[in-house]
């Protein structure tokens, strides 16, 4: 019995410290310097509390990630990034979710699982880290033994990403741009391009080369993904030659034309409208003339709001 309470302290002692770093938060690249452990929230919109604005199965990821029965989608509230353009901006400015427990956010996991999911995925988590990996190595003790992709913006500290070392199989980041420029004023980031391009490379350190399950599932890999804006398709053929000529086909790129223009942007120059169908063939045969065999992309129909999930609180 004493030495059960020991090591049980002695845990409890560990998330104590790893939590500590919430009192002047570093987790994501903004280092913002929020104490977030007192209630303030960070650029994140988000103090110390785990919120989460949906968990369900989920149809509309890549096929090896969504497969037949759909991916375990656990959707976090509030964003380290703030795209000017986001889809998901209901959850993404902290304005819904339910504040919960890492327990509950473990006992979901397996909710998800006994539904049929083929992974857990975890959505926009970057600012809520240190709770997911408190949360899985609950999980993995308890059994889980599901696939855990990693859903991020791709703008990630490489030290946060390696305190997640051995938790997460699958990465599954954007690369968004790869100019300073429209970084700094699509996601006030003018410091994405070289972040995100540390983090993916941190990722694949961790994973190596994708491998899959006898079922076609995506077992473990890096998937980045790259949405095509309107008027952008230069910027994207840097971002697809970079991950090219960097990972080769060790890797998949997921080029996506689903970008949907918000209210918000009716009156910008280039992003009150769709992504036409002849830019996104452009991108696409840029990408085949590159000699890029590991490549998913979309059909012409999925820039739509009704592929937008509705975050209400659905399995928290």
């Amino acid at each position: 019995m004493y030495y059960y309470l020991i090591v049980h302290l002695s845990l409890e002692r560990v998330m104590i410290n790893l939590f500590n770093e919430l009192k002047a938060c570093t987790i994501c690249p903004r280092k913002c310097g929020v104490n977030r452990l007192d209630g303030k929230l960070g650029y994140c919109r988000t103090d110390s509390n785990l919120t989460v604005s949906r968990a369900a199965l989920h149809q509309w990821e890549e096929p090896v990630i969504s497969g037949t029965n759909g991916s375990g989608t656990v959707f976090f509230s509030g964003c380290s990034l703030g795209c000017i353009y986001c889809q998901n901006h209901l959850i993404s400015k902290a304005e819904n979710g339910k504040k919960i427990s890492v327990e509950r956010l473990c006992k979901i996991f397996f909710e998800l699982k006994e539904k049929g999911a083929h992974n857990i995925n975890l959505v926009t988590p970057t600012h809520f880290a240190l709770h997911i990996i408190k949360a899985l190595e609950l999980a993995n003790k308890q059994g889980l033994k599901l696939p855990i992709v990693y859903n991020t913006s791709g703008y990630e500290s490489a030290d946060t990403l390696k305190m997640l070392e051995g938790l997460i199989d699958v990465y599954l980041p954007d690369f968004k741009y790869f100019s300073s420029d429209i970084a700094k004023e699509f996601s006030f980031a003018p410091d994405y391009p070289e972040i995100a391009k540390a983090a993916i490379a941190e990722m694949y350190r961790q994973t190596g080369k994708f491998s899959f399950s006898a079922s076609g599932m995506i077992k473990k890999g890096l998937i980045v993904r790259h949405l095509v804006l309107p008027g952008y398709i230069e910027e994207s053929k840097k971002v697809i030659k970079y991950l090219y000529d960097t990972f080769s086909d060790n890797i998949f790129i997921s080029i996506m034309n689903q970008y949907t223009p918000m209210p918000a942007m009716k009156n910008h120059p280039q992003l009150h409208r769709k992504l036409t169908t002849f830019e996104y063939e452009k991108v696409i045969d840029y990408a085949l003339s590159l000699g890029i065999e590991n490549a998913f992309v979309q059909d012409k129909n999925t820039a739509k709001e009704s592929f937008i999930p509705e975050f209400n609180c659905e399995g928290v």
